[in-house]
């Protein structure tokens, strides 16, 4: 019985890090292109407060529809085709970008929310089904552990077109851009593959964890209702990468003078390898605090928040190369710790049987707080940065006090007083 009980938990972890080697692949891909998004998009023609709006817009879209697809993946439990249609999208919207004009940002905007809609359909699903194998082994530690294999091909998209960049001298800026996101479309098609193959090793993950046994309808707790509120918060205050890595292009690579080398460090060529940092600093803070959640619990999501929410004063306030590594590293710790701990924390609190409901729910407010908290921060940019930078920090430490009073909630629930 003891040997049963190992290979299965081994069977878990083995579905844990096969789909992760399949999240490396898709985020490889679309956060490759994350990677130039924004300068792309102001390289087509879009403004500020465009770019801040459209990339709001997509959070919108692809966390508020997460809501009615975990709804329908709870009701039919039809967690598979639901990840694997969405995943069609999420992967293939992003090389299609290479087929846009010159002044194409409308279609580029187009195709971005394409893709939102794309990680809409799959994310209940997806995070459903990790979250019955992470039963076996830990939340913290298996959210932690798919973020690390996450970020790895969140590092290596960006690294990657910045090869191309490196090696494609000829052409114009747009060209170069363009074969860039064309090129991305190699590690798409090997995601879809490593998908089907998942698939048809792991064709029931829900036996991964056992049923309860009675069944339990979702409900919305205090403690979930105080959680979501502090989530949404800290959605409202994370200033969208796009307008970051559009800052730095226009502050240190003089991007509309046809990307001038204006810093060693800092320069057209190099804006992947920025976010490709930023991804690195998101695997290891991941799994370490996704390690520390199952240790500590909702503490490690204050300590977290606490490290990174200052990102704004150091990317925005001081033209300094240096000052800008360090606010993209606190950026890369506050996006792992949202990635792992954040939906760890969905999965104490929601049963199985309604867990995708949950991360609906979970997913769609965050979304709707990312996109107004997206647009009020693009426009503050072109108004006042000082102002952007007080509204990022603020709401995303008033998030903290939600944090500690959910979990002191969550613990009286469990003790039954």
């Amino acid at each position: 019985m003891k040997h049963s009980k190992s290979k299965r938990l081994s069977q878990a972890m083995l579905f844990i890090l096969l789909f992760g080697i399949v999240s490396l692949f898709s985020d490889m891909t679309h956060e490759g292109a994350s990677s130039i998004r924004g300068a792309y998009l102001s390289l087509l023609g879009a403004s500020a407060g465009t770019i801040g709006f459209v990339s709001g817009l997509g959070e919108l879209i692809g966390y508020s529809m997460r809501y009615v697809f975990g709804k329908l993946t709870d009701r039919t439990k039809q967690y598979w085709p639901m990840t694997i249609a969405g995943y069609l999208l999420d992967v293939l919207a992003v090389p299609a970008l290479a087929l846009v004009g010159e002044h194409g940002w409308i279609g580029a905007c187009a195709l971005l929310i394409v893709q939102r809609m794309g990680k809409a359909i799959k994310k209940p699903a997806k995070d459903t089904i990790l979250s019955f194998a992470a039963a076996q082994e830990g939340v913290g530690k298996s959210f932690g552990i798919q973020e690390v294999l996450d970020q790895i091909g969140a590092f290596l998209g960006p690294v990657l077109l910045y090869l191309v960049m490196l090696f494609k001298t000829d052409g114009t800026v747009f060209q170069i851009y363009s074969a860039c996101f064309a090129v991305l479309a190699v590690p798409s098609v090997i995601t879809i593959v490593l998908l089907l193959v998942t698939r048809y090793r792991f064709p029931n993950p829900e036996c991964f964890e056992p049923e309860s046994k009675e069944y339990v309808p979702f409900k919305m707790k205090k403690e979930f209702i105080l959680y979501i509120a502090g989530i949404s918060l800290f959605a409202f205050g994370f200033i969208d990468y796009s307008i970051v890595i559009m800052h730095i292009s226009r502050t240190y690579t003089g991007l509309a003078a046809g990307l001038a080398q204006t810093s060693a460090l800092v320069s057209g060529g190099t804006l992947p390898l920025l976010y490709a940092g930023a991804m690195l600093v998101d695997a290891v803070a991941a799994l370490f605090f996704g390690f520390l959640y199952d240790k500590k619990g909702v503490r490690a999501l204050v300590w977290s928040t606490i490290l990174s929410a200052p990102f704004a004063i150091f990317l925005f306030a001081v033209p300094s190369v240096p000052m800008v590594l360090v606010g993209i590293a606190l950026w890369g710790i506050g996006m792992g710790a949202q990635e792992s701990i954040l939906k760890a924390a969905v999965t104490n609190m929601v049963p199985k049987a309604s867990r995708a409901t949950g991360y609906g729910i979970f997913e769609c407010s965050f979304g709707v707080f990312w996109f107004l908290g997206s647009w009020l921060l693009g426009v503050l940019y072109d108004i006042s940065i000082p102002a952007m930078i007080a509204v990022s920090v603020a709401a995303q430490l008033a998030a903290i006090p939600l944090y500690i009073r959910s979990a002191k909630w969550s613990r009286a629930a469990e003790s039954g007083t």
